[in-house]
């Protein structure tokens, strides 16, 4: 299931007394959840925030409709393996790695992009808390965009997810290239009149 999710236009008081919108760049724009049947509980899901740039949905959803990525084990938690599979563009990518207790993480050298695992929320297939947070921005805790796994989110599914940061889509956005909830994922180019003018121009003379 693939669920795009509406703008609320929540407000928020600034130091002056007046009330803006909030920024809706952090929030939830998208969930991807799957479910064994229509009426099961759900096995796993994803959530994206409103400024996750267009070619990274587009690789999320071209994943989706490819159908293996709906394909998850059932009856174990994530292991050594698993997360090697997942993570393995950043490792090839040169990604610096580091362990701070249950979290592990990979971020680029210039710390603008990164991908944390969090061990211990994966070995509860129920928990609350994110197992994968794939983000690019300032921080982790200040993301310009991020992407929150469930545990028992398909490795294959977070490799092409890792992929997408390996190779720098959006790693370096500081600022949303569209507004939240209108992200278009096919564009079409504008035309360049000038050029074909001169040609034609040039042609009949």
């Amino acid at each position: 299931m693939v669920r795009r999710h509406h703008p609320r236009h929540p407000r928020r008081t600034d130091p002056a007394g007046r009330t803006r919108p909030r920024s809706r760049t952090r929030e939830t724009a998208w969930t991807i959840a799957a479910y064994e049947t229509p009426v099961s509980d759900r096995m796993w899901h994803l959530t994206l925030s409103g400024a996750t740039p267009a070619p990274v949905l587009q690789t999320l959803l071209n994943r989706l409709a490819e159908g293996d990525a709906w394909e998850t084990a059932i009856g174990g938690p994530a292991t050594e393996k698993t997360v090697t599979e997942a993570t393995h563009p950043l490792t090839d990518a040169g990604w610096r790695h580091t362990v701070d207790g249950r979290w592990i993480r990979w971020e680029t050298l210039q710390a603008d992009a990164g991908v944390q695992f969090d061990a211990f929320a994966a070995q509860n297939p129920h928990s609350t808390l994110a197992s994968w947070t794939l983000w690019a921005g300032p921080s982790i805790d200040h993301p310009t965009w991020a992407i929150h796994a469930s545990p028992y989110t398909p490795a294959p599914l977070l490799t092409h997810l890792a992929e997408e940061l390996a190779h720098g889509t959006g790693t370096r956005q500081s600022s949303p290239a569209k507004p939240p909830y209108t992200a278009n994922l096919t564009t079409t180019p504008r035309p360049l009149a000038p050029a074909p003018a001169a040609q034609h121009t040039s042609r009949h003379r």
